[in-house]
């Protein structure tokens, strides 16, 4: 049932507690849904498997003005697919459908590791942060794999940009305009790449990445403008990039729980069907979205609430993967819980809900259950030392990540 929190404004509130500020009210309130007001602004929380469904399917939401400028020009910018609606969306999420064939996943997967054995291979006895150097992998994978050629010292910069992107997201002054204003250079790289293809002076595949969103065209037949284009290149490399954060959590999930680092190391077949199990729990378990916002397209009902069109609403998606009704003792990391997991698209929410073909869901979750499975293995296989640090996770840092990183020095 719907319920209305007394407080006049929860902007501090949400900032103070993060990730669980939904599902804690909800817990309080006995509710999957209150309305509250963030940045002055009315606003609907909801949290669950039928939230989820209500939230993605039907056409309801749209991500148009769900999010404050600055976000949506960091993490999408204008123009993106993400802003489209009904049959633009559909048409242009169609181009990023077609990067995510299984031989195309696993080919990212193979770069991904021979770049990890390439770059490990320079790590020596002074500490290296996990978190930035799956950042620099995951870049030069990227690139290499949507067919963009980069130097080492390219990739050192566009590590950095990447991932002031995410960083820098849910932050606000100084540090999000400097974020903003590197995002402009590597906009303004993309757009000169887009330039160059169309122009015939490079030379790509047309089925690679970088030739598929430069050769992508609308619905009425016409090219992207360069802008947009390179826009959409960015919203192939950087969600890719972000994975870095998954694979911090994973390997943190090895040195406190070492007994499947034990397993995985042994490498045989059976030992290794527990990875996908392993990367599941992996993005169930820990913060990575803390919510997801949409505003409302047309008048619908639910939970005891008429929703207007222009409704603000935010779906809790950390909370929904820790609910307690769909996911049994859900703050223990158990990764063995995804062994019979049935797929459903409304329970399992880290990067958003719905079916893939037909919702706002990312198109991407293979290439990151890829990535994550490259890793797991790689660390599982040794080779380093994990020296005593601070692994501990705050949820009210947005963004987060382990306070260290994840130090390793090599053996």
């Amino acid at each position: 049932m719907f319920s209305q929190l007394p407080a006049l404004d929860s902007s501090l509130a949400f900032l103070r507690e993060g990730y669980t500020f939904i599902s804690s009210r909800c817990d309080r309130l006995g509710t999957d849904l209150f309305r509250t007001r963030i940045a002055g602004r009315p606003v609907y929380c909801m949290r669950g498997e039928e939230a989820a469904r209500i939230f993605y399917d039907g056409d309801r939401f749209s991500r148009k003005g769900a999010l404050p400028p600055t976000v949506v020009h960091l993490l999408q910018d204008k123009g993106s697919v993400q802003t489209l609606n009904g049959a633009e969306h559909h048409h242009r999420k169609g181009m990023f459908m077609d990067m995510m064939a299984p031989e195309s996943v696993a080919r990212l997967g193979s770069i991904f590791e021979a770049v990890w054995r390439r770059r490990s291979a320079g790590w020596t006895s002074s500490a290296v942060v996990l978190h930035e150097e799956a950042r620099w992998m995951l870049t030069a994978a990227a690139c290499e794999w949507a067919g963009i050629p980069v130097s080492d010292a390219q990739v050192d910069q566009r590590a950095a940009e990447f991932g002031l992107m995410v960083d820098q997201a849910g932050s606000f002054g100084p540090q999000n305009w400097w974020a903003q204003l590197r995002r402009r250079r590597t906009e303004k790289w993309a757009q000169e790449m887009i330039g160059a293809i169309r122009s015939g002076s490079m030379q790509v595949s047309p089925t690679s990445a970088v030739g598929l969103v430069a050769g992508h065209r609308d619905r009425e037949g016409n090219l992207l403008p360069a802008d947009i284009a390179a826009v959409e290149l960015l919203n192939v490399l950087r969600p890719i990039v972000a994975v870095a954060r998954f694979i911090t959590f994973a390997g943190t999930a090895l040195v406190e729980h070492p007994q499947w680092q034990q397993q995985f190391a042994a490498g045989t077949p059976e030992d290794l069907e527990d990875l996908e199990p392993f990367a599941q729990e992996v993005r169930r378990y820990y913060p990575f979205f803390p919510a997801i916002a949409g505003t409302a397209l047309k008048e619908f009902s639910w939970n005891g609430h008429d929703f207007r069109p222009g409704a603000w609403v935010m779906l809790d998606i950390y909370g929904t993967n820790h609910d307690a009704r769909l996911w049994p003792d859900p703050e223990a990391f158990r990764p063995e819980r995804f062994r019979s997991w049935d797929d459903n698209p409304y329970r399992l929410v880290p990067q958003g809900a719905g079916q893939v073909t037909t919702a706002h869901r990312c198109p991407g979750e293979a290439l990151t259950l890829e990535l994550v499975k490259t890793a797991v293995r790689m660390l599982a296989s040794g080779g380093y030392r994990v020296p005593a640090q601070d692994l501990s996770i705050s949820l009210s840092q947005l963004p987060s990540i382990p306070r260290s990183g994840l130090l390793l020095t090599a053996k």
